[in-house]
């Protein structure tokens, strides 16, 4: 396989050199009402790598995006104290072969946190991408919540613009006495 990057072959899809030089995290903490959103890198940093979640290579990048930074990053701020927390993705529904939330969340797992698959569902399948702010709040995903009542859960997605998907699945979650501690996004699209 070839570096989706520089080209060069490559056991990863991204090689350590690009890796090295490109995907540098500079974790920001962005509210979103009364959610704290973390953004593990800048929308306009990995942009390249973000568009290629509707494409086969998709999976491929969204496991490495998934192992390199998600996992490391709820393994620092989860510990013993808070066992029991879940994660649930957003939306992890199926396109182009797999689910990218999905993925995100399957690799957040670790002794203290169990992973809640499918729970968090959208009924409205819209795209939003590059729609404005008044498209979205006229076009609600419509989340039916399917999991467990009284939990607390990291709330994950790929990518945060104006925040209103994050939120309104926080909405859902509530009505079923789940309490988000944080959402965590690969990318902040805001300047």
């Amino acid at each position: 396989m070839r570096c989706l990057s520089c080209h060069r072959f490559s056991w990863k899809v991204i090689c350590d050199e690009c890796s090295d030089r490109l995907l540098i995290s500079s974790p920001s903490k962005r509210r979103v009402a009364n959610l704290e959103v973390v953004s593990l890198f800048k929308y306009k940093n990995i942009e390249q790598f973000l568009l290629t979640k509707h494409t086969p290579i998709g999976y491929r990048v969204y496991k490495y995006l998934s192992k390199r930074f998600v996992r490391p990053f709820i393994y620092s701020y989860m510990d013993a104290t808070q066992e029991g927390v879940r994660v649930i993705a957003i939306d992890e529904s199926v396109s182009s072969g797999y689910s990218h939330t999905a993925l995100l969340a399957h690799y957040a797992k670790n002794t203290y946190i169990k992973v809640c698959h499918a729970k968090l569902l959208a009924k409205n399948r819209v795209n939003y991408a590059g729609k404005s702010l008044h498209f979205r709040l006229n076009n609600p995903r419509d989340f039916r919540y399917t999991g467990e009542k009284n939990i607390d859960v990291i709330l994950i997605d790929d990518i945060i613009t104006t925040g209103v998907t994050l939120q309104e699945a926080q909405i859902e979650l509530r009505k079923h006495g789940v309490n988000v501690l944080f959402a965590l996004t690969i990318a902040d699209a805001r300047d």
